[in-house]
């Protein structure tokens, strides 16, 4: 199972609209994939019309009470196999401190799934600190860096690839780290060109597919359906199967100690 952790230290850059649909893509490839949300607001699960009623079990029950992973799952929309997140998991933030290791509960967990799945996606909440992300981070094969393509991008993604680089180096944890550029407006001259900055800037790390901006994405949101099941046709859905395509290409490998981070992109 490869798994990839989706972040960003802000909100507002596609990354859960990432996150859902490229569970979705993979999953129209004929991938096994699960998608476990780690964002408290719960964006990814209300995304896929999932709701978490009495008695059923969460990503919070798994991180705070140590539940199965497997009696967390759930069936979503486009073949996709869904751990949900409810408020509760903000006391993992809270709870941390008394706890062994916190940040490598995650990973614990995710071993009784790893012969289940062929990708395991993971929707970090919007911030680079905190005790989620970092179970993210020690989890992953792969972090994923979205980064919106407005007029801050080139600045907020150098920005970003500091503070996981240096989280990186404070967890002593080595992943694969790669860019996806999100809504992507290619009719206006500046975000033309602010991707041909991002792209000089990041060379191998950015992928080359782009996520244009798309009212279909925010319509299958509203209707809580992955694109492809909501329009395959739509070029949102084949923007999301070229990323499929990149991702089901990379070898994600396990860095040696000493290796800088940002020499590790390699895709095939």
């Amino acid at each position: 199972m490869k798994t990839l952790a989706l972040v960003n230290q802000k909100g507002g850059c596609g990354k859960t609209t990432t996150a859902v649909n490229l569970a979705g893509a993979l999953a129209a490839r004929g991938e096994r994939v699960l998608l476990v949300d780690l964002d408290p607001q719960a964006h990814a699960t209300l995304a896929l019309s999932v709701a978490v009623e009495r008695g059923q079990r969460s990503i919070a029950d798994v991180l705070l009470r140590g539940a199965s992973l497997r009696d967390a799952l759930r069936s979503a929309p486009g073949a996709i196999a869904l751990v949900p997140a409810t408020l509760e998991l903000g006391e993992l933030e809270e709870s941390a401190g008394r706890m062994l290791h916190p940040e490598q509960l995650l990973a614990q967990a995710l071993t009784e799934l790893n012969d289940d799945f062929d990708f395991a996606l993971l929707d970090c909440p919007p911030r680079a600190d905190g005790v989620l992300t970092a179970n993210a981070l020690r989890a992953a094969d792969v972090a994923l860096l979205v980064v919106e393509m407005g007029a801050f991008a080139l600045q907020g993604a150098i920005k970003a690839l500091s503070v996981f680089e240096d989280l990186a180096r404070d967890m002593d944890v080595r992943f694969e780290l790669r860019v996806v550029g999100t809504l992507f407006d290619r009719g206006t001259e500046l975000a033309r060109e602010l991707l041909i900055g991002t792209q000089a800037r990041f060379t191998r790390l950015l992928f080359d597919t782009v996520i244009h901006q798309s009212v279909r994405l925010r319509e299958a949101a509203a209707s809580g359906l992955p694109v492809q099941v909501l329009d395959p046709s739509s070029r949102a859905a084949r923007d999301f199967a070229a990323l499929a395509e990149e991702v089901c290409a990379l070898r994600p490998r396990r860095v040696p100690a000493g290796e800088p981070m940002l020499s590790r992109a390699e895709g095939i």
